[in-house]
């Protein structure tokens, strides 16, 4: 159990309009990767419906039944939230995110900052090298007006 300090924004790094489901994700990370749990606890499809991945409450520590499998290094001190998209149809970088789901992941990061005040909100290419969400989320947040305290490492 440790105290929760980062929430990971992610991409699924599929083709732009393409959409995921769970079981896609459980197959990618469990199945093909030999992971213990899938890499995110939430997952914004492209119409900004959220589901859920992986259980967790909403105090400010991780515990063991609530890690995924986001960030090597950062998982048991993270929640790791993914939106389906991230790539245009020949797998380049992109930010593909639809309207719904900038709604979407604006509503899920204001409302983590307020649940957690003392968290950071960083993309998954800030902890290890990967394109990985397809945005600068640094820059997306100071758009939205998140206070500095809250972006970044």
């Amino acid at each position: 159990m440790s105290t929760l300090k980062y929430l990971v924004i992610h991409c699924t790094d599929t083709p732009e309009g393409r959409e995921v489901t769970k079981a896609d994700i459980e197959r990618w990370h469990i199945k093909e990767r030999g992971w213990s749990r899938v890499g995110y606890s939430d997952m914004i499809h492209i119409d900004g419906c959220l589901e859920n991945l992986i259980a967790f409450n909403q105090d400010n520590t991780v515990d063991n039944w609530e890690i995924s499998n986001g960030a090597k290094g950062f998982n048991g001190v993270a929640r790791h939230v993914v939106y389906v998209g991230g790539c245009d149809k020949n797998f380049n970088p992109k930010d593909t995110r639809t309207p719904e789901q900038i709604n979407a992941l604006e509503v899920y990061v204001r409302y983590m900052i307020l649940r957690h005040p003392d968290i950071k909100v960083v993309g998954h290419n800030e902890l290890s090298s990967k394109a990985c969400p397809s945005f600068n989320v640094g820059d997306w947040l100071r758009s939205l007006c998140i206070p500095c305290k809250h972006i970044g490492r």
